[in-house]
């Protein structure tokens, strides 16, 4: 295997769980909504306390409040208790002492995720890894970063950027979004399709399980013996192991880029123009589509420069040396002016360059300001189905009464619906879930996914039922149980129990025998 125990420092006592103080409940003045259970809540602070600085454990709900949610607003809940660990040796104590009270724990970055996987257990520790944000050493000869899990990714790249280096995998929330939310999540971005995903931009992870066990994934080498266990853990939106540190690839900085605006009178040719693209051997730097609505909401807010007049928007970047970027534009150029591009502009300078990319990356921020609330959606499809897809979804906004901008990372066909509502009126709510939902189950039926790069978390589990059968969710749960044998990390998240989904009327459970009955039902 190459997930190996790595060594960790215990107490002076000389090993074995942290010894906790049996304090009586009363010296433990306590506030909670009526969801916690003040007297569990009151076990478990004791027992945490002498773990962590007073600063550092939360229960009182002005304290827990603001981590309800994270950046999937629609579902909400407060924590039991909040713990912001300062060292490695804390989230092992921490860990150790909820594995033997039995106490559910939500690990949490900064918050910026969109599938609810941060989302608080009431009866739980919400174990916040803000505090761990040092970058731990860059190696530019090796052209690698140790980071802390806290460490934003933007930083990462302005760390490097004197080196000639930067971290490739760039989400829209980059400025904020952290490093251990990126590994959980398998996060993408803008240049994904050229560079990678998280995992491709990963050599090592260092965690702890829920049994306090320090464990490493990979190593600094490009390869590790045994089984590949760091692909597996990237993107196990926290079940697996709490992150601690990660070491990741860096690379160099092209000599120069450029980006295509290319406008089309109609969705459906620009998604087959993406497919075309692809399709001529070209593996674009980072290749995003707007369409109308989501072009106009953007352009205002940035002023990018965008073709108002278009059905959608298609920006292609090249990226290399001088000769590779004029040579790769050009075919580009020919291609898109084939499939149908109705206007092409080149970016002339690195600062129109940049203000089509910020358009782009603002188109979130930018729907905010036309909408009360917008539910993001996330799923992928085969690039050929593409413009099929969009025709669908603006079916659905008429069906619906619901508008709906579209952006999405096109090259690797991940879709990025925004659906409009109003959280203020419940009929509103209700028929933005039907609409996402649909949305996603339309990705599974045309041969996709029901996510990309913003995790299953509790958004999209009943879709889960939908795109696997019994025996790969089986599967699913023998590496949950191999990790997390009492399945308290991150619990009710990403994989649906079959009962669930018998519930969800996907899958029929047999006599209502379920193979991993001691795994928490939801």
């Amino acid at each position: 295997m190459n997930a190996q125990t790595a060594p960790a420092t215990l107490a002076a006592d000389g090993g074995g769980p942290p010894v906790v103080p049996a304090l009586l409940a009363t010296q433990i003045p306590l506030e909670g909504t009526g969801a916690v259970d003040l007297a569990r809540q009151r076990e478990v602070v004791a027992a945490l306390r002498p773990l962590l600085p007073a600063h550092a454990l939360l229960f009182r709900e002005e304290d827990t409040r603001p981590y309800e949610c994270d950046g999937l607003t629609l579902y909400r809940q407060v924590p039991m208790v909040v713990a912001l660990p300062e060292t490695e040796m804390q989230v092992v104590q921490v860990l150790r002492v909820c594995h033997k009270l039995g106490v559910p724990v939500v690990p949490r970055g900064a918050g910026t995720g969109l599938s609810g996987s941060a989302l608080p257990h009431q009866a739980g520790v919400l174990l916040s890894l803000a505090k761990f944000n040092r970058i731990v050493k860059l190696d530019p000869y090796a052209r690698t970063a140790i980071v802390q899990p806290g460490v934003r990714n933007l930083a990462i790249s302005e760390a490097a950027a004197p080196f000639g280096l930067y971290y490739a995998p760039d989400p829209s929330s980059q400025i904020a979004c952290t490093i251990g939310g990126n590994v959980a999540e398998n996060a993408g971005g803008v240049h994904c399709l050229k560079y990678g995903l998280t995992v491709h931009n990963v050599l090592r992870v260092r965690g702890v399980t829920i049994a306090g066990e320090v464990v490493e994934f990979g190593s600094h080498a490009l390869d590790a013996p045994g089984y590949d266990l760091l692909a597996v853990v990237v993107g196990s939106e926290g079940m697996l192991a709490v992150v601690t540190e990660v070491t990741v690839k860096l690379v160099p900085k092209p000599q120069m880029a450029q980006v295509i605006m290319a406008s089309f009178d109609n969705v459906e040719t620009g998604g087959d123009a993406v497919a075309d693209v692809i399709a001529a051997g070209i593996i674009p730097a980072g290749m995003e589509m707007m369409d109308k609505p989501a072009a106009n909401a953007v352009e205002p807010f940035v002023n990018a420069g965008y073709d108002l007049d278009a059905a959608a928007i298609l920006l292609v970047e090249s990226d290399g040396t001088p000769e590779e970027v004029a040579e790769e534009i050009d075919r580009m150029r020919a291609v898109l002016e084939k499939s149908g591009a109705t206007r092409l502009q080149v970016s002339a300078s690195e600062p129109e360059r940049l203000r089509f990319w910020a358009g782009r990356k603002a188109a979130f921020p930018a729907v905010g300001r036309i909408s009360p609330d917008y539910y993001c959606m996330d799923g992928t499809i085969p690039r050929k189905r593409l413009g099929e897809v969009l025709k669908a979804i603006q079916q659905m906004e008429e069906r619906y009464q619901l508008r709906c901008a579209n952006v999405f990372h096109a090259g690797d066909g991940n879709l990025h619906p925004l659906i409009m509502f109003d959280a203020n009126d419940p009929a509103s709510v209700q028929r933005a879930e039907q609409f996402g939902f649909e949305i996603l189950e339309l990705c599974v039926a045309v041969g996709g996914t029901v996510t990309g790069e913003h995790g299953v978390g509790v958004e999209k589990v009943h879709q889960m039922c939908k795109q696997f059968d019994r025996a790969t969710l089986d599967a699913f749960f023998a590496v949950k149980r191999a990790f997390d044998p009492p399945g308290l990390l991150n619990p009710g998240k990403v994989i649906p129990t079959l009962v669930r989904c018998a519930e969800y009327g996907k899958v029929h459970v047999h006599g209502g025998a379920l193979r991993f009955p001691d795994i928490p039902r939801f």
